[in-house]
């Protein structure tokens, strides 16, 4: 696609418009209205704590088969996601940009004196837009924050599904599109198994709503997540068995810690006396776990994030540094965010953070860092 192709494509359609809001509409009315397990969140600052309906799983699958329906009727072709990638783009960008604006604006207007509603101003233009104003901001009774990422995950498999139909349809899904296309879509779904984990995270308890993750959820993860597809669409790369055993590896072990070490933390919450590998959990202070993956490494979550990132990019080969980019990506913001947990932890906990560093002294990598 030369230059002018692709500034042409920048400009939102109506098709692409259509699709967005299409989708986004049916995500509201099936988390509306599907059925679902009542999660708890996180005891706010003020005791309040919001319930999410984790009916994720459902939706998905119910949008598989609509869409599968669709296909199959021919109302729409398998490949229009990715027909139209960049116009879809450019659409989710814009409809980011307002979003946080109208947030921003809202928030500012706010007189809610609950923690979720309350606004948080610094005065600071920039900063209160890119952080966000409200912690957990609502439209027409959606939580926005649980709803994005929501979104956000799910347009990442169905980008990625376009991009197989693709392959498939011009013969190019080789065992490396395979690969790709099996281990994010595991991942993906897996999420949807455990959605009520997301509950519990820092995202969804800490961070307020502002351009930051509106922008990471619906553009961010969708369509960089998604660039080894687009990558191995235009460049065939043909794995030695060696290589596709050694990448599934990487997968498995990435997944066990990353699932295992989220599950652990989530248990832990809910039940501070559950047991962890079948043994009472240690505790330090009274707070702290030091049992499981927890007494490996402080983030060793994050391990398994990084490790998971690599697997979805070493079936595109060598050749290139472009499908590295998530891993790369990851690895940094990873690095900063596990500075940044570190911080606050030692100034939240204090010398109990300190008695804690030396029973666990590794931050994400065992016996490396």
């Amino acid at each position: 696609m030369d230059a002018a192709a692709v500034a042409a494509s920048l400009v939102p359609s109506w098709s692409a418009v259509l699709v967005l809001f299409s989708y986004l509409g049916y995500l509201a009315a099936a988390g509306a209205v599907l059925p679902g397990k009542l999660v708890p969140g996180a005891v706010l600052p003020d005791s309040s704590r919001l319930h999410y309906r984790c009916n994720g799983l459902l939706s998905l699958l119910l949008l598989l088969v609509l869409s599968a329906l669709g296909v199959y009727m021919g109302w729409m072709s398998p490949t229009v996601i990715a027909d139209r990638g960049i116009e879809l783009l450019s659409t989710t960008f814009i409809f980011s940009v307002i979003v946080t604006f109208l947030l921003y604006y809202s928030g500012l207007r706010s007189h809610h004196k609950s923690s979720s509603l309350k606004p948080h101003i610094t005065g600071n233009f920039i900063q209160d837009w890119w952080l966000g104003v409200q912690l957990n901001p609502h439209f027409m009774g959606v939580d926005l924050k649980f709803f994005f990422v929501r979104a956000g995950m799910m347009a990442w498999l169905f980008i990625n599904l376009s991009l197989f139909a693709k392959s498939y349809l011009a013969g190019s899904a080789n065992l490396s599109v395979i690969l790709y296309q099996f281990f994010c879509a595991w991942y993906i779904v897996d999420y949807f198994v455990h959605e009520e984990f997301m509950t519990s995270t820092w995202d969804i308890i800490a961070e307020r709503l502002g351009f930051m993750l509106v922008f990471g959820d619906l553009v961010f993860i969708p369509f960089t997540f998604t660039i080894q597809g687009w990558w191995l669409l235009r460049n065939k790369v043909e794995l030695s068995l060696l290589a596709a055993v050694v990448n599934c590896f990487i997968f498995v072990i990435g997944y066990l810690v990353f699932r295992g070490a989220n599950k652990q933390k989530h248990i832990f919450k809910k039940n501070p006396k559950a047991l962890i590998w079948g043994k009472p959990p240690k505790l330090v202070g009274g707070k702290l776990l030091v049992s499981g993956y927890w007494g490996i490494a402080r983030h060793c979550n994050y391990l398994g994030d990084i490790l998971l990132a690599l697997s979805f990019s070493l079936p595109c080969g060598t050749s290139s540094v472009i499908p590295y980019f998530y891993p790369t990506y990851l690895f940094i913001l990873l690095i900063w965010r596990e500075r940044r947990d570190e911080t606050r932890c030692s100034e939240k906990y204090k010398e109990i953070w300190v008695e804690y560093c030396k029973l666990v002294p590794w931050r994400i990598f065992p016996y490396v860092y």
